[in-house]
């Protein structure tokens, strides 16, 4: 009887989503408000920059489809991808299919956008400084609709 309670309860967590990671043994962290993307994602904010460590470290988890904004980090950003597919494009470049191990690094000023595609979750750890994100316009649907795996 007790392996079937823990069975339906597992099951129960899971599919409410009540136990949040991203299979790397890490927390998902919080569901983000949509201020600058669409989609769910959860930020983990592993380390925050102070007056020693000045960057960042946050693993982000999007389910598939989630999206951010065009953005830019005045002091770049480095992306490790520990889960899943996801898409990232700079200004002006061809599209990047990113995969668990690949690692993006994104030069400061650089205008760029960062995603799940829209058939796979997607997770990285992202390192970037404490000055903050310049948010920039959303990425149309249409275009991101178009993109090919």
């Amino acid at each position: 009887m007790k392996p079937l309670v823990y069975i339906a309860l597992f099951c129960s967590v899971h599919l409410t989503g009540q136990i949040t990671s991203d299979y790397s043994g890490l927390p998902k962290g919080t569901l983000a408000k949509n201020v600058h993307h669409t989609g769910r994602v959860w930020l983990n904010f592993m380390s925050q920059s102070d007056s020693i460590f000045n960057y960042n470290v946050v693993l982000a988890s999007f389910e598939k489809g989630a999206k951010l904004d065009w953005h830019m980090h005045p002091e770049g950003q480095q992306l490790i991808i520990t889960k899943g597919k996801g898409y990232y494009q700079e200004r002006g470049k061809p599209l990047q299919i990113v995969k668990k191990g690949d690692v993006i690094k994104s030069l400061p000023g650089v205008e760029h956008w960062h995603a799940a595609t829209p058939y796979s979750d997607c997770s990285y750890l992202a390192l970037y400084s404490g000055e903050p994100t310049q948010w920039l316009e959303p990425i149309s649907e249409e275009i991101y609709r178009s993109l090919e795996e």
